[in-house]
């Protein structure tokens, strides 16, 4: 899985200290208030809004936003009615593109993916175009300098992980969507604290990229990255890690 841990560590830690920092609070509250809409206000019950509110807290969100957006989710305070949505599209030399979405206008999002996309080397496709090449998995991502794989593979797969992989730096670890959280339960318990810790959307194969079209791949994520309904963005590039890191 090359190139998946990659780009999210470096975004990760580019997130923690850049002015985007403000635009993850964004995407945090969005994703909340979504959560508590379609699955109720009860962390404890409802794993999409447990799960963010994790994320939220390991942001150093204040807990007054986390409450708030909770209550604009059951209704319990006024707010804006966001749609669940997803488009697909490709990016230069056929690399697969998968965008979730919150949205509170579907025109004028459809629009400015379309825009972004043919700016960058890419296109918008149908529903249905990408989404067979991504499989729906829990991901963690642990830095290699916080366990050996040995102690890593025993901890994860009796927390009922599916796989560990190598990747560089890293160590990946797959899991099925329910099961990330007791994984990343188990994580911590081990004093093991994993860069990230999400359901995600993995590529079943990668496209191999170099030079101009990585480049401009790279600039095109950026750019969806910061798309203001864009929840996250997934695609099957593999870049290597010294063109990732000089782009950004």
């Amino acid at each position: 899985m090359s190139g998946h841990s990659k780009w999210h560590s470096i975004k990760h830690k580019k997130a923690a200290t850049d002015s985007k920092r403000g635009r993850i609070f964004t995407r945090l509250l969005k994703e909340m208030t979504v959560a508590a809409r379609l699955g109720g206000g009860d962390i404890e019950s409802n794993p999409r809004l447990r799960l963010v509110v994790s994320k939220a807290k390991a942001a150093n969100m204040p807990a007054d936003n986390i409450k708030k957006a909770i209550m604009r989710g059951t209704g319990e305070l006024p707010g804006v009615t966001y749609e669940d949505v997803h488009y697909e599209g490709y990016g230069p030399g056929g690399v697969a593109i998968y965008m979730h979405c919150l949205t509170d206008n579907r025109n004028r999002t459809v629009a400015e993916l379309r825009h972004l996309l043919s700016k960058n080397g890419g296109n918008l496709g149908e529903t249905g175009c990408v989404s067979w090449i991504f499989d729906r998995k829990g991901y963690l991502v642990v830095d290699k300098s916080k366990a050996t794989e040995d102690k890593l593979m025993d901890i994860v797969l009796n927390a009922g992980a599916d796989d560990l992989r190598d990747d560089g730096e890293n160590f990946e670890v797959f899991t099925s969507p329910e099961s990330v959280e007791r994984v990343k339960a188990a994580l911590e318990q081990g004093n093991i604290v994993p860069s990230i810790a999400e359901v995600s959307m993995v590529p079943q194969n990668q496209i191999r990229l170099e030079g101009k079209d990585a480049q401009t791949m790279l600039k095109l994520m950026d750019a969806l990255e910061d798309q203001e309904d864009i929840q996250n963005v997934w695609a099957n590039f593999d870049i290597d890690e010294s063109e990732m890191k000089e782009a950004s």
